[in-house]
C-alpha cells in the first residue's frame, strides 16, 4: 500500500534530510497520495523516517505516516495491510487503547506498545515496517511471514543505516556505487533462482528475511544487526477424518479471502480460469453477496494456443461478474523494450516475459480504478501444484521402500493425463542429480567460476513437506512476491495473496501428501473443499498451463535481431567477468536449432543472461567499477 524509507546515523547528521528526500522521491510510485517524514535524536543517534502513502484504509489525512502515539513514545512507518485489524482493535480498546483513526496502522502501533514483539504473532497480514520505541531508544524493522512486502537495509563503514522498500531508494539515498554480488548473480544465471538468499544483486545491501525482526539499540556504540525469527511453521497436523479436514480447509480459505476484502477502495481479482484464481473469485462472490460489484481482470492473447478466455468466461458467467480483459497484443519487439522499464521497476532481473504481462495488467488496473487486487500466488507451492512435487513425492516413496505406492501414484497421474504431460527436460534438469543432467555450455565469466554458489534444489534429505517449506521461503515464493509487489506498486496497485494466509499455511502444509496429490490430481484437498462453488470443468480442470506466451519462439525468431545485436556488441556483464560472451553466443546458436518445446536448453538459459545485461545497463550508474 505504501513505501517506507529511513536513515539512522551517529550523532547529528546535517545531510540526513536531503538523503531521506532522495530516498522518498525514488519510491514515489509506491505512494502517490501523500508523503511524510520525521527526524529526531533518539538515544545517541539521529533517526529519520520517510513515507509515501497509497491510501487503502481511512482515506482521510488521519491515516498519514509517520504515525506516533499521543505521548510520542512509539512511532511507525508501515507498508502493507493487517487484515485482522478490526478484531485486534476491539481487543485493544477493551485494554484501554483510544483510537483516533480508522486505519490499521494505528492498530499496529497500539498493539506494539501494549504487547511488544508478541504482537507480530497476532498479525494476519503483510507488512514491512520500522517501529521506533523512543523510551527504550530502540528501532525494530520487521517483515511479514512470507515476504509479501519488501524491506532492504544497508550499513556503511561510518555505522550509518539505510533502509527502504526498494533497492533503488538505498542506491539513490546513499549516493554510493556498489559492487555486483556474484552469489546472487550466479544463482540466477545457473539455477534461475531469485531472492533465494538475503543478499541482493548489490553487494552489501541485504533483504530482511521473511518472518524476522531486526533490532537496533540506539544507545550502543555501534549498531548491531541480528535478524530474529518471530514465527515458525506448524510441525504436525492433528489427526482428523478426511471429510473434517476438507471442511476445515474450506472454511479457512473462505475466511482468508473474506478478510482480504477489507478496503475503502475498489478490490478486484486476477482471473486466469484455473482453479486457484477461480477459487478466489468464487470466495469473493460468496463474501460480497449476489449483485455486489466483483471486479475481475484477465489477460488474453491473439494466439489461440495461449488464450484461456473461454475458461475465464465460464467462471465469470457462473459468478455473474464482468471481466476486464487486457489484450496482450504488443509485438515481440515492444515486449523486449518493456524489459528495460520492468527490470528497473523490479531492481533486479526478472524471470520471464510473464512479469511484463503482470506489469501491463497492473497498468490497466490503474486505468480502471481498481486499487487492490487478489492473486493466487502461493497455491502451487502450498498444494503441490507443480509437476516437480509429484517427482519429489515419488522420490520420497521410493526412498522409504514404498515401491508399490510410488507405482500406483505415478500410474494414477498418467491415466488422468494431468501434470505428467508437462514434463520438459530443459526445466526438469535442475532437480536431477549431477550425473543425470545433460552437458551444458558454461556461460559463467571468471568471477562466477571462482564462486561455488549453487544450491541443492532437489528433495534432499527431507520429505515432501520440507521441500514445500523450502519453496515457500527460498526457491519459489520470494521471487513471485518480489515481482508481484514491484510490478503492482509501479502503478500504485496493491496485491493481496489469500493462499499465503498463515492459518491456511499451517493447516495445509503438514497434511499428508496423499491429500494434495491424489487420484491423479494436484491440489486435491482444495478441489474437494470448493467443488460446490465452481463448475466441474473448472474445479477439476487438468489442462491449466498458467500464464504463458510464445516467449521461447520469440527468442529464436522475432527477437533474434535484438538478441544478436546485444550478444555481438559490448556487454557490461562480460566486461565485469560475470558472463563469458563467446560461450553465450554459442549457447544461443544451439538454442535456435532446438525444436519447439524440446531440447536440454531452456528458455531461461538464454533469457536470464540477456536480462542480466539489461539490469547491468539500467543500474550502471550505481555499480562500482569492474
Amino acid at each position: 500500500m505504501c513505501g517506507i524509507a529511513g536513515i539512522v546515523t551517529p550523532g547529528r547528521y546535517e545531510g540526513v534530510a536531503q538523503a531521506l528526500m532522495r530516498m522518498s522521491a525514488a519510491i514515489r510510485h509506491r505512494g502517490p497520495d501523500a508523503e511524510g517524514d520525521w527526524s529526531g535524536v533518539v538515544g545517541a543517534r539521529t533517526v529519520a523516517l520517510g513515507f509515501r502513502r497509497l491510501a487503502i484504509l481511512d482515506l482521510s489525512d488521519a491515516g498519514r505516516q509517520p504515525m506516533f502515539l499521543p505521548d510520542r513514545s512509539h512511532g511507525i512507518v508501515f507498508n502493507g495491510e493487517i487484515y485482522n485489524y478490526v478484531e485486534l482493535r476491539d481487543e485493544l480498546t477493551a485494554l484501554g487503547a483510544s483510537f483516533r483513526t480508522q486505519s490499521d496502522t494505528e492498530v499496529i502501533l497500539w498493539a506494539l506498545s501494549v504487547w511488544g514483539e508478541q504482537a507480530f504473532e497476532r498479525f494476519n497480514g503483510m507488512w514491512a515496517l520500522a517501529w521506533l520505541d523512543q523510551r527504550a531508544a530502540r528501532l525494530v524493522l520487521s517483515r511479514d511471514r512470507f515476504g509479501e512486502k519488501p524491506l532492504y537495509y544497508y550499513r556503511d563503514d561510518d555505522d550509518q543505516l539505510f533502509f527502504a522498500s526498494e533497492l533503488k531508494a538505498i542506491l539513490i539515498g546513499t549516493g554510493r556505487r556498489f559492487a555486483v554480488n556474484p552469489i546472487a548473480v550466479g544463482r540466477y544465471l545457473g539455477q534461475s533462482l531469485l531472492d533465494a538468499q538475503d543478499e541482493t544483486f548489490f553487494d552489501g545491501i541485504r533483504a530482511l528475511p521473511a518472518g524476522h525482526n531486526l533490532h537496533f539499540d540506539l544507545n550502543r556504540g555501534r549498531l548491531e544487526e541480528t535478524p530474529r525469527p518471530y514465527w515458525s511453521f506448524a510441525t504436525a497436523a492433528v489427526a482428523q477424518p478426511v471429510a473434517d479436514r476438507i471442511e476445515q480447509v474450506r472454511e479457512t480459505f473462505l475466511d482468508a479471502v473474506r478478510i482480504r476484502l477489507r478496503s475503502d477502495v475498489p478490490v478486484g481479482v486476477l482471473l486466469s480460469g484455473g482453479v486457484d484464481s477461480s477459487a478466489i473469485a468464487a470466495a469473493m462472490r460468496l463474501a460480497l453477496g449476489a449483485g455486489a460489484d466483483l471486479h475481475a481482470m484477465s489477460a488474453t492473447s491473439d494466439d489461440r494456443r495461449y488464450d484461456e478466455s473461454a475458461f475465464v468466461a465460464q467462471v465469470a458467467s457462473h459468478l455473474d461478474c464482468p471481466v476486464h480483459y487486457v489484450k496482450l497484443a504488443q509485438a515481440p519487439a515492444r515486449w523486449f523494450e518493456l524489459l528495460n522499464q520492468v527490470t528497473y521497476a523490479n531492481d533486479e532481473p526478472i524471470g520471464s516475459f510473464s512479469t511484463v504481462a503482470h506489469y501491463l495488467l497492473m497498468e490497466r488496473a490503474r486505468e480502471l480504478g481498481i486499487t487492490v487486487i487478489l492473486s493466487g500466488q502461493g497455491a502451487d507451492e502450498l498444494l503441490c501444484g507443480y509437476l516437480k512435487f509429484l517427482g519429489f513425492h515419488l522420490n520420497d516413496l521410493v526412498r522409504r521402500g514404498r515401491l508399490w505406492s510410488a507405482a500406483r501414484t505415478f500410474g494414477s497421474f498418467v491415466r488422468r493425463g494431468t501434470v505428467v504431460r508437462q514434463f520438459e527436460l530443459s526445466e526438469a534438469k535442475r532437480y536431477m542429480p549431477g550425473f543425470m543432467r545433460p552437458r551444458e555450455i558454461d556461460i559463467r565469466g571468471p568471477r562466477l567460476r571462482a564462486t561455488d554458489c549453487s544450491l541443492d534444489v532437489s528433495l534432499g534429505a527431507g520429505n515432501l513437506e520440507a521441500r514445500q517449506r523450502a519453496d515457500l521461503l527460498r526457491f519459489s515464493v520470494p521471487a513471485l512476491t518480489h515481482y508481484e509487489d514491484r510490478s503492482s506498486m509501479a502503478w500504485a496497485r496493491e496485491i493481496r495473496l489469500p493462499f499465503l494466509d498463515a492459518r491456511l499455511i499451517n493447516l495445509v502444509l503438514p497434511l499428508a501428501p496423499e491429500l494434495k496429490l491424489r487420484d491423479g490430481w494436484t491440489k486435491w484437498v482444495l478441489r474437494k473443499a470448493l467443488e460446490d462453488l465452481l463448475p466441474a470443468p473448472i474445479i477439476w480442470r487438468k489442462d491449466k498451463q498458467g500464464f504463458i506466451n510464445p516467449q521461447s519462439e520469440w527468442l529464436k525468431h522475432e527477437l533474434k535481431p535484438q538478441v544478436e545485436t546485444m550478444l555481438k556488441g559490448e556487454m557490461l556483464t562480460a566486461s565485469r567477468g560475470l558472463i563469458d560472451q563467446p560461450a553465450l553466443r554459442q549457447r544461443y546458436a544451439a538454442y535456435q536449432k532446438q525444436p519447439a518445446d524440446r531440447g536440454a536448453i531452456s528458455f531461461k538459459d538464454v533469457f536470464n543472461p540477456i536480462v542480466t545485461e539489461i539490469w547491468a545497463r539500467q543500474f550502471a550508474a550505481h555499480l562500482a567499477a569492474a
